[in-house]
């Protein structure tokens, strides 16, 4: 099982430890919220191409439509079940390239927001390769307004050089 497919799930399993109303980290989203927002990436894709127009705004509305359609319960075997019909989130391969950060990055959005917010996890060698595989990809588009050149520097393991001018490092765990 990949790391995007394994997260997945463990995501799935999160979502519903903390159940609905569940804070994050993302500014104003409680749990159902980010289901909608997942499954709405990975299924509306021809909706999202709004979101070019008016990012905020086609966000808002295809989450509140996914959660009018669809109960948390129900969002979430759906996202368990991953992408459906034609979405290409399904042509192989792109599970690991589209999914390994995004789920990471919502997964720990859940785990850390709230009263009692869980610690960082700890990364096997297998997580750190495809998170650090997953950095290496967006890098230069994360930091292409950056006026500086900017080295990642992931503890025990390699330097990703994103920019080359003047730099500054970032150290720390993918």
């Amino acid at each position: 099982m990949s790391f995007a497919a394994a997260e997945r799930a463990d995501l799935c399993d999160t979502f519903l430890q903390v159940g609905p109303d569940a804070p994050t980290l993302n500014d104003g989203w409680d749990a159902y919220d980010l289901a909608a927002h997942l499954w709405v990436r990975e299924n509306r894709t021809t909706a999202r191409l709004l979101i070019m127009v008016d990012p905020r705004r086609t966000e808002e509305l295809l989450i509140r439509a996914a959660k009018q359609e669809n109960s948390f319960l129900r969002l979430i075997s759906l996202l368990r079940q991953g992408p459906a019909g034609v979405s290409p989130f399904r042509i192989p391969g792109a599970e690991r390239l589209a999914n390994t950060a995004e789920l990471f990055i919502h997964h720990e959005d859940l785990r850390r927001a709230g009263p009692d917010p869980l610690p960082p996890r700890g990364l096997n060698e297998a997580a750190t390769k495809a998170l650090t595989s997953a950095l290496r990809r967006m890098a230069r588009l994360m930091f292409r307004k950056a006026p500086f050149g900017v080295d990642l520097v992931i503890p025990g393991g390699e330097t990703i050089s994103v920019k080359r001018n003047r730099k500054v490092g970032i150290h720390g765990e993918p």
